[in-house]
């Protein structure tokens, strides 16, 4: 009764380490899964800004001529159109930096990074060997996943950051488009 009973324990030990380790990997993969959601979303984010401005652009190309017969030589005019087609650019640098990813090669081998799968670990064969030898241990597969996370992690930091100054200077830029505007308003009045 009592090797019974030591063997019950034992069995619903390794149930309950198992049912740990299966709730860490689902863990582990659903903040990986969560991050990658945020690198699109701020993706989403950049593409949004730049289809905003194709539809300003085609604005101003459509209406360029009567723009510059109303405004003539004005100095202020274009000076405040300078500016803005200055935190235009750097809005669109930013939104474009977004999609070009950073890839700092100053990181262990990972088997759950894309590039390292190809480059680092040598063939098909090899790869597949390895990717089994990290799988069948589990503080190196919470290692890699966790390495994983690290470094999805400062990829969409470096995306937000870049998707928060296009904002930025798309915010500028619209309030300086909104200067120009009443400017061009009020000058056409007192012509």
């Amino acid at each position: 009764m009592e090797k019974e009973n030591e063997l019950n324990e034992t069995v619903r030990d390794t149930y309950i380490k198992n049912k740990h380790t299966d709730d860490l990997v689902d863990h582990y993969w659903g903040a990986i899964n969560y991050i990658l959601s945020l690198i699109k979303a701020s993706e989403v984010k950049a593409g949004l800004i730049l289809s905003f401005y194709g539809l300003v652009f085609n604005l101003i190309y459509l209406s360029q001529e009567a723009i510059v017969a109303k405004v003539g030589y004005d100095i202020l005019f274009y000076s405040l159109f300078g500016l803005w087609a200055l935190c235009i650019c750097i809005s669109i640098y930013h939104s474009i930096r977004c999609f070009i990813p950073v890839f700092k090669k100053d990181y262990e081998s990972n088997i759950f990074f894309f590039g390292d799968v190809i480059s680092a670990f040598g063939d098909i064969k090899k790869f597949s060997k390895t990717f089994y030898e990290i799988s069948i241990e589990e503080d190196r597969v919470f290692d890699q996943l966790g390495q994983q996370i690290y470094v999805n992690s400062k990829i969409a930091t470096e995306k937000f950051r870049s998707v928060n100054l296009s904002i930025r200077f798309l915010a500028i830029g619209l309030g300086i488009g909104l200067v120009m505007i009443v400017y061009l308003f009020i000058s056409q009045l007192f012509l």
